[in-house]
Parts: C-alpha cells; sequence; structure tokens
C-alpha cells in the first residue's frame, strides 16, 4: 500500500491562501511522481499538479496554473501545495498519491482520506 497523509484543508475566504502537505516515505519519495488531486461535490476527481521524482519536473492544472505551486522537501519527506487566490471553485476535497494520473492512483488504490479545503466568506 502506497497511501500518503495529507493534511492542511481549513475553510479560508475568497482571495486567500492554504497551504496541503502532503506526508510520505523517503522510498516514495525517491521513487514515485506525487500529484495533488482534488474532488468537489458532484464532479469527478481530477488532477491538479504533480511533481516527478529524479528530475522534478511540474505539471499544473490550466485551472490552478499561476495560483498553486507544488514543491517537495525532501528533509522532511513531503510535499507542500501552495494555493494562493482562492476561489470557491477551489472548494473540494484534496488528495495526494504517489502517480500523476488519477486513473493510475485509482487501479493501485493510492487513495487516503483527503483534507477538506472550503472557500467561502
Amino acid at each position: 500500500q502506497l497511501q500518503l497523509v495529507e493534511s492542511g484543508g481549513d475553510l479560508v475566504q475568497p482571495g486567500g491562501s492554504l497551504r496541503l502537505s502532503c506526508a510520505a516515505s523517503e522510498f516514495v519519495l525517491k521513487y514515485y511522481p506525487i500529484g495533488w488531486f482534488r474532488q468537489a461535490p458532484g464532479k469527478e476527481r481530477e488532477e491538479v499538479s504533480c511533481i516527478k521524482s529524479g528530475d522534478g519536473s511540474i505539471f499544473y492544472a490550466d485551472s490552478v496554473k499561476g495560483r498553486f505551486t507544488i514543491s517537495r522537501d525532501n528533509t522532511k519527506n513531503t510535499v507542500y501545495l501552495q494555493m494562493n487566490s482562492l476561489t470557491p471553485e477551489d472548494t473540494a476535497v484534496y488528495y495526494c498519491a504517489p502517480a500523476c494520473s488519477v486513473n493510475i492512483a485509482t487501479m493501485y488504490n493510492y487513495w487516503g482520506q483527503g483534507t477538506q479545503v472550503t472557500v467561502s466568506l
């Protein structure tokens, strides 16, 4: 099982910021990409961002590009998702997984509990 642990979700006002954390093992960070995903009520789970092992190349969904930043701290075995300029459309349960694809994460049952982000006045 390669389920990671998400934290940092909260209620935040529109325009605010939040930083999510994804705790993983040293082994996972060294050999697997780490993706952030989200699922809003009534919608399918979607890819938000991903950072690959090795060269550390990064992907962002168009909807978050320029607002969200993914980073990796190997000394803390943690991957972060810094979220700025949040809007109500960012409200969702956020998940991290050792994959960049929803399909792969689902196939191998990588999903953890997730962390709730609510953007509202």
